[in-house]
């Protein structure tokens, strides 16, 4: 079983030919809504690649509440952990250009809102053997409460460290399982510029301190991860990306679905690199992660 506690945001999404330069307005090609938030986007992944989710989190007493949770209701994931809050539920607004890059200006409405009970009751409910997933855009405090309990109760617990804010070096330390992208991880690492085997270099030397599990996610080079002492590589799928929003959160939720099933490290790891790539194939965050049938047919072909 996973216990997701993070965001649920509704995404507003606009394309154009271009990202713009600071200052400049630009006609814009598109514009849509998608249920998102990296806490709902992970929770959705991991349930479309299998396991059993529960989310936890809040959304706002809004318009904007009923259609970002419709997914992961539609998904069959649990939401008796979801609190309905006063004032909106929260809001990303996000920029896509024509290769695929992305600008995006989160605004956390109610996941601001999350509190360390919360957090704590959540936990609780857990058992011996679960994964905790968290990110950070809910409040540090919250994310840290959940962390100090689960490391209690013996829950496994995976820290997505993005968005990357001021305390996520310290949250990163008390997880047992850490997800960065190499810029994050540059950051958590106080190591700037890194080349790859430098950053290698480094992945294992900060292994070997902590005893964590490490990733890092390189876009389409694949990830690179540190684990029971030996270094893993792994690649994704070779794809003309449409929208690479969601293709981290796909990654992690998928990953924490092949771990909770089981599955060798290796393996998993090339499971949720597929469905990373995959996920850059449709626009949106939440309708373009694929389910498990998707990611096997990949992984078979």
């Amino acid at each position: 079983m996973i216990t997701v506690l993070g965001s649920i945001n509704m995404d507003l999404i606009a394309t154009t030919a271009r990202l713009p330069e600071p200052g400049e307005t630009l006609a814009g090609t598109g514009f849509a809504t998608a249920a998102g938030g990296k806490g709902a986007n992970q929770a959705l992944a991991a349930r479309r690649a299998g396991s059993g989710v529960r989310m936890v989190g809040a959304v706002g007493k809004d318009e904007f509440a009923r259609p970002a949770l419709a997914l992961l209701d539609e998904a069959g994931v649990d939401l008796t952990g979801v609190s309905p809050v006063e004032g909106p539920t929260g809001t990303a607004l996000i920029l896509v250009g024509g290769t695929g890059e992305n600008m995006i200006v989160v605004v956390p409405g109610a996941n601001g809102t999350v509190t360390d009970a919360q957090a704590r009751t959540a936990v609780e409910a857990m058992s011996d053997g679960d994964i905790l997933m968290l990110q950070l855009e809910i409040p540090a405090t919250a994310v840290e409460a959940a962390l100090t309990a689960a490391r209690a109760r013996g829950v496994t617990t995976i820290l997505n460290t993005a968005p990357l804010t001021d305390q996520a070096a310290r949250l990163a330390g008390l997880a047992d399982v850490v997800v960065a992208n190499e810029t994050e991880f540059e950051l958590l690492s106080g190591r700037s510029d890194l080349d790859p085997a430098a950053r290698e270099d480094v992945l294992m030397q900060l292994h070997r301190e902590t005893g964590q599990t490490y990733v890092i996610t390189l876009g389409a080079d694949g990830v690179v991860a540190a684990r029971d002492g030996a270094l893993h590589r792994m690649k994704g799928l070779k794809i003309e990306p449409v929208d690479t929003v969601g293709a981290g959160d796909t990654f992690c939720g998928t990953l924490a679905a092949a771990l909770d099933s089981g599955i060798a490290f290796d393996q998993a790891l090339r499971r949720a690199a597929v469905a990373g790539s995959l996920a850059c194939l449709k626009p949106g965050a939440q309708p373009s992660i694929p389910t498990r049938d998707e990611v096997e047919g990949r992984l078979q072909g």
